[in-house]
Parts: C-alpha cells; sequence; structure tokens
C-alpha cells in the first residue's frame, strides 16, 4: 500500500528528471541547488529498483546523476575558517562556481545526504561516496547545527537531527547526548504547550523529514523510540487538520503553490492515500524515498473523520513574541468542505499568516481549492499578482461552523480594499452578494461594499473598495442545500438573498442568520472593543485544547 505510492513517487519524479536536458554548468537547476540533489537522488533509487520498468537507460541515467551530485556536494564551502564553512550556495545563477554560501540548504540536504548515502551505498560510485565523506566530514566540523533551544521551531528541528546524526556517524558522544537532550526538551515543549508553526508549509515537512533521517540513522535504541514517539506526535499533529489531501484552517506560514491551492501534497499521498495523485507536483523533495508509517489510530483519525467535526486547538505564543496570548485555531469540517481559521491576529515571517478560508477538494491541477479574503499588508505584490499572500494586521474574524465572518476597520494609510480569492465554478454576480457552486457545494459570500470580479488563471480574484468594509462567508453542502428545498445554484441564491448580512457601515458591524438558524453578529467600532455573538451568547474559547 505505502510502497506503491512511494515507487510511484519515485517513477514520476526520476522520469521527469531524466528526461530534462542539462544546463551548460551540468546541472539542471539554477534556481535552487536542492532541486539538483532530489533529482538526482530520484534516479539513482530508481535505478536501484530492479523491478520498476524505465523508459531510460539505467546506467546513462546513474552516471549522469552521480555528475550532477559530484558538482553540488563539491559546491560546499570546505574553506577552514570560513564564516560558511560546511554551507552551500542556494541559487546558482548565473555561475555555480560564484554563487555565494548559504546556511539554508546544509539544514535538510545535509541530513538528507547521510540518509540517501546509508540506503543507496550499494549503488554509489567510490569516486562519490569519497566526495560525501568529506562533506560530511566538514558538515561535523562547521558546528552550525550546534545551537541552544529557544524557537522550537523547523530550523531547531534540523539542528536537533543533524546532532543526532552526526553524533552517531562520527561515534560523538557527546553530541549524541546533546542531540538527546534537544530532542526530549523539544518534544516535551511541543507536546505540553503546542506548535507555534501551525499549518506551516513547507516548513513541517522538514520537521518530518529531520526525525525520519535521524529514526533511520541512529543507532541508540532509546534514541530512535523517543524519535519514533516525536513522528507519531507530528503525524497526530497534521492528521487533526488533513482532510483529503488539504490543509485546513489557518497556516503560520505558507509559499504561494500551497495558497489558494494545496500543493505541497505529496507526504500526505503516501501516508494517507485518500486522494488521487496530482497532475502538477510542485515540490517533492523526499517524499518519495523517506518514510516512516503514522500509528494506524492517527491515519483512522485522518481518512475515517466522523461528519460534522469541528477542530479546536489552543496554539501557543512565540518565545519571542511573549506579549501575545495563547491563540485559538478553529476548523469546521463536513464532508465536502472545510471552514475555519485562526481567531487572532499575528504577525509571523515574512508577515505570511494565513488567516481563514473555506477549504474544498483538491483539484489536483494547481487551480485554487480555498475561498478567503484578507487586506493587503506587508509583502503583497499587488491586485494583479498571482500571490495570494501577505495579509495586515486589519481584520476582526467570527467563525462559526460553516461561517466565516470579517470586518476590515482600514485606516488611511492601508491600501483602501480587500481582496477575495474564489475558486474556479458556476457564480452568480449580485448587488454586494456572489453565489457560487464549486462541485456539490454553495458558497454564499455577502460584501459590505462594492466589488469587481476578474477571472486568473488559477482563480477568481474579487476586490472591494472601502476603507469600512466586511464579508461574510457561508458554505452549504449540495444535498443539505437540496433538503432544504436549493435545488440548484439559482434556487440557493434567491433562498439567500431573502435572509442575506445585513451590515452597518457607519459602526463597522455585521449581523448574519445561517441557513441553520443561527444569528451571528461581529462589531469592531473600535479596534479595542470587538464584540463577537452566536444568538445573542457572546462567543468563548471553551473546549480549546492543547
Amino acid at each position: 500500500m505505502f510502497e506503491q505510492r512511494l515507487n510511484e513517487i519515485v517513477f514520476h519524479t526520476a522520469c521527469m528528471a531524466a528526461s530534462r536536458p542539462l544546463r551548460e554548468s551540468g546541472l539542471w537547476h539554477h534556481g535552487d541547488i536542492r532541486n539538483n540533489f532530489y533529482d538526482a537522488s530520484y534516479i539513482i533509487a530508481a535505478a536501484a529498483d530492479t523491478t520498476m520498468e524505465l523508459p531510460f537507460d539505467r546506467m546513462e541515467a546513474v552516471e549522469r546523476a552521480e555528475r550532477v551530485l559530484l558538482q553540488v556536494v563539491r559546491l560546499q564551502d570546505r574553506t577552514p575558517g570560513s564564516a560558511t564553512y560546511g554551507h552551500w550556495p542556494l541559487g546558482l545563477d548565473p555561475d555555480p562556481a560564484e554563487a555565494k554560501p548559504n546556511p539554508l540548504p546544509a539544514e535538510l540536504m545535509g541530513l538528507l545526504m547521510a540518509y540517501f548515502v546509508k540506503r543507496y551505498r550499494h549503488i554509489l560510485s567510490e569516486s562519490l561516496q569519497a566526495e560525501f565523506r568529506i562533506a560530511f566530514e566538514t558538515l561535523y566540523r562547521s558546528d552550525f547545527y550546534r545551537t541552544p533551544l529557544y524557537h522550537y521551531h523547523h530550523h531547531e528541528a534540523k539542528y536537533t537531527a543533524a546532532k543526532l546524526i552526526y553524533g552517531t556517524m562520527f561515534g560523538d558522544a557527546g553530541l549524541l547526548d546533546d542531540g538527546n537532550a534537544c530532542l526530549k526538551a523539544t518534544l516535551d515543549r511541543i507536546k505540553s504547550a503546542g506548535m507555534t508553526e501551525y499549518g506551516c508549509l513547507p516548513w513541517f515537512w522538514h520537521w518530518i523529514q529531520a526525525f525520519a533521517c535521524a529514526f533511520h540513522c541512529v543507532e541508540r535504541q532509546d534514541i530512535k523510540d523517543m524519535l519514533a514517539e516525536m513522528l507519531d506526535f507530528l503525524w497526530e499533529e497534521r492528521a487533526a487538520f488533513y482532510w483529503k489531501g488539504t490543509w485546513i484552517g489557518a497556516h503560520s506560514r505558507g509559499l504561494a503553490h500551497d495558497i489558494p491551492s494545496d500543493g505541497n501534497v505529496l507526504f500526505d499521498y503516501v501516508q494517507f492515500g485518500d486522494f488521487s495523485f496530482p497532475e502538477t507536483v510542485p515540490r517533492v523533495e523526499y517524499a518519495g524515498l523517506l518514510f516512516y508509517p503514522a500509528p494506524d489510530s492517527v491515519r483512522a483519525q485522518a481518512v475515517g473523520r466522523s461528519f460534522p467535526a469541528e477542530v479546536k486547538k489552543l496554539v501557543p505564543p512565540k518565545p519571542e513574541a511573549s506579549a501575545y496570548e495563547t491563540l485559538h485555531s478553529y476548523v469546521y469540517v463536513e464532508e465536502h468542505y472545510a471552514v475555519g481559521g485562526m481567531w487572532e491576529r499575528t504577525l509571523e515571517f515574512d508577515n505570511e499568516q494565513h488567516r481563514w478560508s473555506a477549504t474544498l477538494p483538491l483539484t489536483g491541477n494547481g487551480d485554487a481549492n480555498k475561498a478567503f479574503f484578507f487586506h493587503p499588508g506587508a509583502g503583497f505584490a499587488g491586485e494583479d499578482s498571482a500571490d495570494w499572500r501577505h495579509q495586515s494586521e486589519v481584520e476582526e474574524v467570527l467563525l462559526h461552523r460553516n461561517v466565516a465572518m470579517a470586518l476590515y476597520p482600514i485606516s488611511d494609510e492601508g491600501p483602501d480594499y480587500i481582496v477575495g480569492c474564489l475558486p474556479k465554478g458556476r457564480w452568480l454576480d449580485q448587488d454586494r452578494a456572489i453565489f457560487g457552486q464549486c462541485g456539490d457545494v454553495y458558497i454564499a459570500v455577502y460584501l459590505m461594499q462594492p466589488y469587481r470580479m476578474t477571472l486568473t488563471d488559477r482563480a477568481w480574484r474579487v476586490i472591494s473598495p472601502g476603507r469600512a468594509n466586511g464579508v461574510v462567508m457561508e458554505v452549504v453542502d449540495g444535498r443539505a442545500a437540496r433538503q432544504a428545498g436549493m435545488a440548484d445554484l439559482e434556487s440557493f441564491a434567491s433562498a439567500r438573498l431573502a435572509t442575506k448580512a445585513v451590515f452597518d457601515q457607519e459602526k463597522l458591524a455585521a449581523r448574519y442568520e445561517t441557513t441553520n438558524g443561527d444569528v451571528l453578529e461581529l462589531r469592531c467600532d473600535r479596534r479595542d472593543a470587538v464584540k463577537r455573538s452566536v444568538n445573542g451568547v457572546p462567543v468563548r474559547f471553551d473546549g480549546y485544547e492543547r
């Protein structure tokens, strides 16, 4: 079961890599050195599997992959005393030989290299193995990973794994004990307080890969047992916000290929397998080569969830942001959609917090499967950009089951509009309301101000000007709509227009009666006087757990 999906990724990636022409530099990629390492790894993995029928010559492909690997490994800074000793460049343009070292590749690639050599040593040439030994010795001596724990984030997770792997590799008992202590402290911290990196892609997968590498490379059984406990916990965290290959709810960080469409799905594909192999694969890393099976109970939680369900999680503040209170993450999950996000706004790295959204089934082709609105903030690339990230702090929300409400008290300094993303589908354009059907799901969107819609390559973009603005979004399953007498999109729009959201622009307030008859009210006439209620009862955060 798992093996079949792993082989599918190996075959797909190896075939793509083998058909890709090398550049004049002798590498496939200049944008990110790691992609050369990944592609070469998959070719060698495919060639090593003699049961796999390949559309390319095994030996020729391996020889080419080894030449690429030799060049990649030799780009490491091996000058003793250098400030970047042990590191590789990241971007390689225009000349890889002149590219400046960057601390990022060594963090994960150095760990994956150790696992790669351990697993495929039998097929690697002596010259390549010798080059890897020099690289590992340089990494070991570089000490870049010898940092104390503070943030408990993906960087420190990789440093901890490095201590365990290099301590094992070089028989350094002191380093191994240091890594063991860091592993225990990290596990204790995230189990008791939770993970600050909520919905963090692709960096959550760096946690998984780092500790899976260590699990397969470390020999001490007590450490392996704790690594297994760590990986079990991480997959349990993933399962809480997993829904048919998507990552529902809020994201502390994300790359453009995961917002507004879940693209980094291959680790989920192998582990859970309840969705089809995607047409487009924006990021592979070691999803097809490095595997740790989650406990049966975790997989059952992820793929066998009962509907409807609510996920209520407490998220700890970052150590460097002690002024922030504990965050509250909420998601409501139905069979054909999920709605939810983070109640609080926090400033994350690169201002990448994705606050809330409605999530639909994966498209597999890169088209949006998320619907959301936001006010642009620092880093926003502009109205016509394909990047849907970088929200401002100007937003107050109310999240209740299948409804998300948001109000925007926009100051005179920020952009005077909000941006909306709606998946491709059939949409009815009404006066300050939009009604859509995506598959067998209906979506009602109400806006405080007028708006305009434009179809982009991935989604519908909605721009709504106004320094006092608001939006209400309700998602309804098609079967539930039909049972309520709304047989198609037109009847759904007609019925929901009769009870549409009521906005008060002067007081910056919104009131909405849901399809279930709940009355939601959100007011934020002053930023420090936000009021939220459901059926007249103020919103409370009961039932939220670590």
